[in-house]
């Protein structure tokens, strides 16, 4: 069985390949639904505090604000970024 350290070992060597850096343009239509979803589960694996489940714990942290700011463009393009403030602040205070 393969373990966590293995795992975060592969998608080290993956992302340092060359040219994984490199900007790519992507012509993405989807609904906002699927903007709002997408964007949650960015969020929730950003936010994930269980590292050893979550392979980003070694990603750098200069990608994970890339993805980070990645959402946040998606959700300003489909206008849902009120939307989105008032959906987690709903769901801060069922817990």
């Amino acid at each position: 069985m393969i373990t966590t350290n293995e795992v975060a070992k592969v998608y080290d060597t993956v992302l340092s390949i060359p040219g994984m850096s490199e900007p790519v343009r992507i012509d993405l239509k989807i609904s906002r639904k699927n903007v709002l979803l997408l964007s949650h589960v960015i969020m929730r694996g950003l936010n994930s505090k269980d590292e050893d489940l979550s392979p980003l714990g070694s990603v750098a942290e200069e990608c994970l604000t890339e993805l980070k700011n990645v959402s946040e463009e998606c959700l300003q393009k489909a206008g849902l970024v009120e939307l989105n403030q008032k959906l987690i602040a709903l769901s801060e205070a069922c817990r």
